[in-house]
């Protein structure tokens, strides 16, 4: 046939690598450049279709994202929660970070029991620590976070794979206005108002961390 590499090149950028034999008569078909092309014009216009909905799928999760971080609960009572579902709005409000170099594994035990809480503080809480952990990593690493029921709790494990904690800071960390950070880049607040938060809940916090793995841990109980 004419031209052949022109041909072989159209038929990569349709998609097409496999079983020609079946499309041998059109190729050789006095018509087949015309054919080609339109077909080239339907495969471009059906990737660009492809490329619309993935967004638009993207930005309707980021705006339902938003809307659930930002309802608060004005009756200032416990209501039932979803943990998992905190997690996995915060999760997509950082998608854009996280996207640059960040692997985020997930591991959620089946059938987790709502819990009794504020779910907006709480919201706060998964925001702080996972915030926390992207900057430990420099926004390159894994960042795991595993949710599971021990002892009529939901424990809440987010762990990066950043630089760690030294141990000589490691007791210090919760306390309000301590900070590692540079003047004007942190208050050292965020852990100490995210300690309060989970006491508020009745639950605890722990941390452990060597180079290359730094683990908090959170534990809710299901019903208080």
């Amino acid at each position: 046939m004419a031209n052949p590499e022109t041909v072989a090149d159209t038929l990569v950028d349709i998609g097409i690598y496999n079983n020609l034999e079946s499309i041998l008569p059109l190729l050789q078909d006095p018509t087949s450049s015309d054919i080609l092309q339109r077909a080239y014009q339907i495969a471009t216009l059906q990737r660009s279709t492809n490329t619309i909905i993935t967004a638009t799928d993207r930005a309707a999760k980021v705006v339902f994202a938003l809307k659930t971080y930002s309802r608060s609960n004005c009756t200032g009572e416990k209501v039932m929660g979803n943990i998992i579902e905190g997690i996995e709005t915060i999760l997509t409000l950082y998608y854009s970070q996280l996207k640059q170099g960040v692997e985020v594994v997930t591991n959620y035990q089946d059938g987790l029991p709502e819990v009794l809480c504020y779910p907006d503080e709480l919201n706060q809480v998964w925001t702080n620590l996972i915030h926390n952990a992207i900057g430990a990593m420099d926004n390159c690493g894994v960042l795991t976070l595993e949710v599971r029921a021990e002892n009529q709790s939901l424990r809440v494990g987010v762990t990066d794979s950043g630089k760690g904690i030294a141990p000589e800071i490691l007791p210090r960390i919760f306390e309000p206005f301590f900070t590692t950070k540079p003047a004007g880049e942190g208050t050292g607040l965020g852990l100490d108002i995210v300690k309060k938060i989970v006491e508020k809940h009745s639950g605890n916090i722990e941390v452990t961390s060597v180079i290359g793995q730094t683990t908090f841990t959170v534990s809710i109980p299901i019903a208080v």
